[in-house]
């Protein structure tokens, strides 16, 4: 099977209704919350994904019993303290930084030594960022370089409730240590900053001891010692940042208009949503419905006559950061120039997305100021790519491959766009989907 994909056709306009799969942080938060549970859970349309899949066989190493059949993934979970802890134990996190840093978390009280490894983009990511709040607790972490995977915790004769200060506004980090905090005899806190919160959710639908007060920038948690967690059943919705691809691509075609079935519309997740409003693209939700404490919605967006240049908020950054690739491609398209600004966060993903979304920009011919943690983007709303252009060494970067299939197929030229098997990761059917819209004439 070749490893590159090579796209030569625009897409024409089109008029679709589609669904795509479920929401990937939900997922691995259900299967890691699920193994814990006192009884099987059951879950409907769970990302079946590389991320998932070595959460999956992280909770079965842990003692954790797995069943997937067809649509239909059953768990039957431990305990709190049911995990079957084990010397020489090694978890590989693959590619999956929330994987890898919640699970740390839940392993604050192993008494044998396990390793957490990843792939060569997690392994080059921070996990000092974990390691420093965990290490309160009383948990002891070795890590490569003091910073990086492979990672080696150990727990304490006694865990101790801890103060912590999450000033990133990073959700894994957040999660990592209410996760930790759940074993912990005692009332832990977070300060934390604005950040996706499934997993406040889950615990409040759940019902365990979890109290949250919202403030402007911060939030302020509060988690005590969780006894007993129930079974968990599950409808996962589908996943915003999946579908903000074909919102681009509608809103980048012609005359174009899209539904996109039963999508998690948190309100941590829709940065990307917020901005392109500010850009004139119609976008509506459809039939709101709170399921589980999570916001759902059918996703309605139009393409507009004319892209409108945007200077994003930085205060949006949290909520659109894993889709500011799409937002770049299609701010490319805008009149104007458009600013974006506070973008630490973005190039401490699986790769150096930043410095990835200039680089792809340029290649098509878009004028592009990039400074440390900001980039300019010189929109031309009658761009046309008439060359070659390849991508490839993104570190198999999900959603570079993404954006560039998107950025292919919306303004035309040869595209050589190698790695096709990133994908896996967060949507392994994303070209079945795709090849949907190329099919209408």
């Amino acid at each position: 099977m070749p490893k590159k994909i090579i796209l030569k056709k625009k897409i024409l306009s089109f008029n679709k209704k589609i669904s795509i799969p479920g929401d990937k942080s939900i997922s691995i938060r259900w299967v890691l919350v699920s193994s814990l549970a006192n009884g099987v859970s059951k879950a409907k349309n769970l990302l079946i994904s590389e991320d998932v899949l070595a959460a999956i066989q992280a909770v079965k190493k842990l003692g954790a019993k797995v069943i997937i059949n067809k649509n239909i993934c059953k768990i039957q979970g431990v305990g709190i303290k049911g995990y079957k802890y084990k010397k020489n134990l090694v978890i590989n996190a693959q590619n999956s930084g929330t994987l890898g840093r919640l699970i740390s978390g839940i392993l604050i009280d192993t008494p044998f030594p396990i390793k957490i490894i990843g792939d060569r983009s997690l392994s080059n990511r921070d996990f000092k960022r974990i390691a420093k709040p965990l290490s309160k607790f009383g948990a002891t972490f070795q890590l490569r370089n003091n910073f990086n995977l492979p990672l080696v915790i150990k727990g304490p004769k006694k865990l101790m409730p801890i103060k912590f200060f999450e000033d990133k506004g990073s959700a894994q980090c957040k999660s990592s240590v209410i996760l930790g905090a759940i074993k912990v005899e005692g009332k832990t806190i977070i300060r934390a900053k604005k950040s996706r919160d499934h997993t406040e959710l889950l615990f409040k639908y759940l019902k365990l001891p979890i109290k949250i007060k919202k403030n402007k920038n911060f939030d302020l948690i509060e988690i005590s010692k969780v006894k007993k967690i129930k079974p968990i059943n599950y409808s996962i919705p589908s996943d915003i940042s999946s579908g903000a691809f074909f919102i681009a691509l509608t809103v980048l075609s012609k005359n174009s208009q899209l539904i996109i079935n039963n999508v998690n519309i948190n309100p941590t997740r829709i940065g990307i949503i917020t901005v392109l409003k500010k850009m004139g693209v119609n976008i509506l939700f459809l039939n709101k419905r709170i399921y589980k404490g999570e916001q759902i919605a059918d996703i309605f967006v139009k393409s507009p006559k004319q892209l409108k240049s945007v200077n994003c908020p930085s205060k949006l950054n949290s909520g659109a950061i894993d889709e500011f690739l799409i937002i770049f491609l299609i701010a490319a398209k805008a009149k104007g120039i458009s600013t974006f600004k506070k973008l630490d966060e973005l190039n401490k993903k699986e790769s150096p997305r930043l410095t990835w979304g200039s680089k792809i920009l340029k290649m098509m011919g878009v004028k592009v100021i990039t400074g440390k943690n900001s980039i300019k983007i010189f929109g031309n709303p009658k761009l046309i790519v008439n060359k070659k252009i390849v991508i490839q060494k993104f570190l198999k970067d999900h959603r570079v491959f993404m954006t560039s299939v998107i950025a292919a197929l919306s303004f035309g030229g040869e595209w050589h766009i190698h790695d096709k098997d990133s994908i896996k990761t967060s949507f392994p059917s994303f070209l079945r989907v795709i090849n949907k819209f190329k099919n209408e004439r």
